[in-house]
């Protein structure tokens, strides 16, 4: 991206300071350039330091600016709790946090184990929550403002089919951001979300759009204005809801989808036509894509 991709004007976010979970890769790597291109201080957390260093490495030599890899397994509250305290050492407290950590993948629900559930609910559930409510007991205490956004689906309002750990996950999000508004809007402390359409990123399109592309997909047909989503349209609804200028929105779940969830769509329910040979030949392409991913992390 470069700044004419941005709405607002070069220094808007000088002297904020924010923290993107999965911020190494995907919708959590353009939303940090979006911030570190207007001026914020960047941090970017994940599982994978390599990617997280080269993630700021290519952010910092296209921009300037500052972009703090900071590997954390967010599952752990302690990991969470350590990561905090050097963020703070680093120059104070957060003003902004996006949970934007996830996994996802379309399966019958009949085909999920435990294990698999929780690859999901331990990340986008549990731990956002932790992450939310470590940085929030240092805002209270210095009595500080802040914003908080997490990256939400449309799937929230509708249910999930075929996604439904995640569905569960992100909708207890959706609460959390709800519930949150209320009790820690008085602090200074507000809660919006984002609940973006197809934004077709490596990872996640090779898991739920097993074999397609993003501009063959069946998805696409759905969404009123004919297109997927285009990376910098989020970077800047973020970047709004993050500024302080943004203050009297709190407690909003904002759709980002073109459309799509009001012409019903949004959700993998055309799936309950495929059959079992599809079903089988979706789950070697994810089980491939896993494999890629896994190799990378190895590098």
């Amino acid at each position: 991206m470069n700044l004419d991709d941005m709405m607002f004007k070069p220094g808007l976010m000088k002297g904020e300071r924010i923290l993107i979970t999965g911020g190494g890769t995907g919708l959590g790597k353009v939303m940090a350039e979006g911030c570190l291109m207007l001026g914020a201080e960047v941090y970017i957390c994940g599982r994978r330091g390599g990617v997280l260093e080269e993630t700021a490495g290519e952010l910092r030599a296209a921009h300037g600016g500052k972009i703090t890899p900071m590997p954390c397994d967010i599952r752990v509250p302690e990991a969470i709790h350590d990561m905090m305290d050097h963020i703070w050492a680093d120059g104070g407290a957060l003003t902004g946090l996006i949970n934007n950590a996830a996994g996802n993948f379309i399966s019958r629900t009949e085909d999920l184990s435990p294990r698999a559930f929780d690859a999901i609910a331990n990340i986008v559930f549990r731990g956002s929550f932790f992450v939310t409510l470590d940085a929030g007991k240092r805002w209270i205490a210095e009595g500080k403002k802040a914003s908080v956004i997490s990256i939400l689906t449309t799937w929230v309002w509708s249910g999930g089919p075929f996604t439904v750990p995640s569905a569960m996950s992100k909708a207890g999000l959706n609460v959390m951001t709800q519930s949150l508004a209320v009790e820690w809007g008085a602090k200074g402390i507000r809660f919006n979300a984002i609940a973006p359409g197809p934004f077709p990123t490596e990872g996640a399109w090779a898991r739920l759009s097993p074999g397609q592309s993003s501009e063959t997909s069946q998805t696409v047909n759905s969404i009123p204005i004919n297109r997927v989503g285009h990376m910098p349209e989020l970077a800047n609804l973020a970047v709004y809801l993050l500024h302080p200028m943004s203050e009297y929105v709190n407690g909003q779940t904002i759709a980002i989808d073109g459309g799509a969830w009001n012409a019903g769509g949004g959700s993998f329910g055309s799936l309950a036509n495929w059959t079992d040979e599809q079903w089988t030949e979706a789950r070697a392409l994810i089980q491939g894509a896993n494999a890629q991913d896994r190799a990378k992390r190895t590098v």
